[in-house]
């Protein structure tokens, strides 16, 4: 077997309403078709892929993502172009995203280049564009992470 890619992930929000609003601009943007926009649920699909939100439970409502917490790390979107994170980093600070850092090159793979943003609950996402076939080359294996360490940060 091999996989075909990733078909969809879905994180809840502590702040739907909040959430709602920006996956509302930020999906869109990316190029991606929303195709659930529900009073509990935001999903949008495009890139061989799907992302989505889901309203917390009141016992979760309002509570924060914790980065280094059991549970996800981040999730990563693909761009097409190393043209694209700098644009999409444009875009991120004219809707007041949070920025984690702004374009760079980092070790994960060769030519890695990638932006790196929080969403109003602070889940870590990232933009990245990986030239030529990165580490599915013959030979290439994963580099050292951050230049600066601060990848659990």
């Amino acid at each position: 077997m091999q996989i075909n890619g990733v078909a969809h992930t879905f994180i809840t929000a502590g702040n739907f309403a909040a959430a709602r609003e920006f996956y509302g601009k930020l999906l869109p943007f990316l190029g991606m078709t929303i195709v659930a926009d529900t009073h509990n649920t935001f999903y949008g699909v495009g890139g061989r892929t799907g992302f989505g939100i889901h309203a917390p439970t009141p016992e979760v409502a309002g509570q924060r993502f914790r980065q280094g917490g059991v549970g996800l790390h981040h999730h990563c979107w693909r761009a097409r172009e190393r043209g694209d994170i700098d644009e999409v980093h444009a875009f991120l600070k004219s809707i007041g995203a949070t920025i984690v850092h702004p374009p760079r090159e980092d070790a994960f793979a060769p030519g890695y280049y990638s932006v790196l943003f929080e969403d109003p609950d602070g889940t870590r996402l990232e933009i990245n564009y990986v030239p030529g076939q990165g580490l599915l080359a013959p030979g290439q294996r994963i580099g050292g992470g951050y230049g600066d360490g601060t990848q659990n940060q």
